[in-house]
């Protein structure tokens, strides 16, 4: 069964009206997240990119599948987003975008971005956005392997 080409789930924060949050079938663009971070007040804007690797723990991986459960998910990175700005009140744009789906060894999964005054901070709320994505979210891994066997990553994976 071949999923939709496009399947989005979008939540800007009308409060705010800086963050964007997307789950999507979709591959993710680099350029559209690093510009929906960017702000005048920006001294720096720290990406993270996560990607598909070719192997884990030393095993060859050929392809992953994400599975989310949306609207719940949607749900943590807004409240990631509060988090981040208790913490870090500087932060001018934090954006989280996930892909679900088949995704092929090289191709990105998640980028999480925030933009942010100084670099100090920007780095800060994106490793603590990334880390606590990987541990509440509700988005599962399933790696499938070169000798056809798969496995579900497990949240304790995500300490790694």
């Amino acid at each position: 069964m071949t999923p939709p080409v496009t399947a989005t789930t979008e939540l800007t924060d009308d409060t705010v009206g800086r963050d964007r949050f997307k789950i999507t079938f979709a591959p993710l663009d680099l350029a559209t997240v690093y510009q929906l971070a960017d702000a005048s007040a920006n001294g720096a804007i720290v990406v993270m990119s996560g990607m598909v690797r070719d192997n884990t723990d030393g095993r060859a991986v050929t392809y992953l599948e994400y599975q989310a459960y949306e609207p719940m998910a949607i749900t943590v990175f807004a409240q990631i987003d509060r988090e981040v700005r208790q913490q870090w009140p500087e932060v001018e744009r934090l954006v989280i975008h996930h892909r679900t789906g088949r995704l092929q060894v090289g191709e990105i999964s998640v980028l999480v971005a925030v933009g942010c005054p100084h670099r100090g901070e920007a780095f800060e709320a994106c490793r603590y956005a990334i880390d606590t994505l990987k541990h509440n979210a509700p988005i599962w891994k399933k790696e499938h392997w070169a000798d056809g066997s798969s496995s579900w990553v497990s949240i304790g994976d995500c300490e790694r």
